[in-house]
């Protein structure tokens, strides 16, 4: 247990310290107005912005991942079953908050594009209506799941085993009242990101990991004198965790210190969540379609047994680390490239979305190695099964493969949202995680027969595919027209 915690905790000090020797080799090049008059292009100040913007995003997403790795070593180690189950509870919470956040995106893109124009009132406005309703959405949402919860899950997954499913049931119970709290600071953090303040969610996730970390090891192994709760530990834990995230990053924002004035209440609410949710419909279909699409590929994994479903929750925990440390540099190039087109700058703003996505390959390329290198060590954190493991292993391979590829498509879509050309991105999604992930998941790991490992392919179909769409529509620049 002492590796599984060791390993991850150290990559965010580690990034900070990266983040600082880059701050450095930067500022050696010279002041902004220096590398302006060398470089025609103000690539050094314009990569330094994305950077000082990136590290903390990156971190953040470091600090979720962490959360979530966490989570599934403590219940892996606690039973096979129990860390079966997340595979359906996980996957289901999961997908509730991307779909139900997607408005996110229309968030960060109207207050960033304000923030850049220079009307922080109007970033303010966006800002407070969008939480509102976020709070409002959240309860309309998880109310029916809570529920309908058991017969639900019996119809979503009917060839689960009763035990898996049970814990699933028990999971879910626990999470979801607390699930609106999760929509808010979704939107807070969206806000302060788009407002160039990617810090305090950093601090904020600290803060939620150190109670996630804590209540999940006493509750799910009954230690210091509490009772032994299994898979209900681990959802008090994250339970525990949304509820102070959303409340604190509420507090930052309406604090006398937030970057926007959201307790100067002005008439115009309305019109500026229009203007969110006109960005923002594309983008809630497009997390519907794929998170559709999503489930429809956790049930393939469903038809492999209870092993393979272990097994993939491993994968998925192991692969999150590069996914959400792409999804760091795309929040850092989605604030960039709005700002920029706000303050009339399209030139810096496409540049913005190349140098994200430049560095985030890189990174990738980085976890890609160690995960094609170490594939039983990583596995063995999450199970002391050897089937789990062996099965976990092989698949790691092609999870190594498919590094770059998410990490370039991840970048680009988040870039394209930013822009407020989220058709262009659901246009991709319909696609690449529909049509490409599902057929060819369904093809290669039950026609042919290659279980979890064509699973694995089918997924990375969809990264080629969509990393092939979404830089054509990047190059193309018709989003730096797109009106916000």
């Amino acid at each position: 247990m002492t590796f599984a915690f060791a390993v991850p905790a150290a990559v965010p000090r580690l990034l900070r310290r990266g983040a600082c020797l880059v701050d450095e080799l930067l500022d050696r090049c010279g002041s902004p107005e220096d590398a302006v008059k060398s470089d025609p292009d103000g690539g050094a100040p314009l990569a330094r912005e994305v950077w000082r913007l990136a590290w903390p995003a990156i971190t953040h997403m470091f600090l979720v991942t962490l959360m979530f790795l966490v989570g599934r070593v403590m219940v892996g180690r606690y039973s096979p079953t129990a860390l079966a189950s997340l595979q359906i509870s996980g996957t289901l919470v999961w997908s509730t908050y991307s779909i139900f956040t997607a408005f996110s995106a229309g968030t960060l893109a109207v207050v960033a594009r304000s923030v850049g124009a220079g009307d922080r009132a109007e970033a303010a406005r966006a800002a407070r209506s969008s939480l509102l309703f976020a709070a409002l959405l959240g309860v309309l949402v998880t109310v029916p799941i809570r529920l309908a919860n058991g017969s639900l899950l019996r119809a979503l997954f009917p060839h689960a085993s009763a035990e898996v499913l049970a814990d699933a049931s028990a999971y879910l119970h626990i999470v979801l009242p607390c699930l609106p709290l999760a929509f808010v600071e979704a939107i807070a953090a969206a806000t302060l990101q788009g407002a160039g303040n990617t810090r305090a969610p950093l601090y904020v996730a600290t803060v939620g990991n150190i109670v996630n970390v804590a209540l999940s090891y006493v509750l799910i192994f009954g230690h210091l004198g509490f009772p032994e709760l299994g898979v209900r530990g681990a959802a008090v834990g994250h339970a525990a965790t949304m509820t102070i995230e959303g409340l604190l990053l509420l507090a930052v924002l309406l604090s006398k210190s937030s970057p926007l004035p959201l307790r100067q209440r002005r008439d115009g609410d309305v019109e500026a969540l229009r203007r969110v949710l006109r960005v923002a419909w594309p983008a809630f279909g497009e997390k519907a379609l794929y998170h559709g699409g999503f489930l429809g590929f956790v049930a393939i994994i469903g038809l492999l047994g209870t092993e393979a479903m272990a097994a993939n929750q491993a994968l998925l925990a192991i692969e999150a680390i590069g996914f959400l440390s792409a999804d760091g540099f795309g929040v850092a190039g989605a604030a960039v490239i709005a700002q920029k087109l706000g303050a009339n700058r399209p030139g810096d703003a496409t540049r913005a979305g190349w140098l994200a996505a430049g560095m985030s390959v890189a990174l990738a390329l980085t976890i890609g190695l160690t995960l094609a290198v170490a594939p039983r060590p990583l596995m063995k954190i999450f199970s002391t099964d050897p089937a789990i493991i062996a099965l976990g292993s092989k698949t790691l391979y092609v999870a190594a493969f498919a590094q770059p590829f998410m990490a370039y498509a991840t970048v680009k879509g988040m870039a394209l949202r930013g822009a407020g050309a989220t058709r262009t991105v659901l246009i991709s999604t319909c696609v690449g995680a529909l049509v490409v992930r599902i057929s060819v998941t369904y093809l290669l790991a039950i026609t042919l027969g290659l279980g979890l490992v064509g699973v694995w392919l089918g997924s990375t179909a969809d990264w080629i595919v969509r990393s092939g769409l979404l830089g054509a529509a990047y190059a193309g620049g018709r989003w730096r027209k797109t009106r916000v």
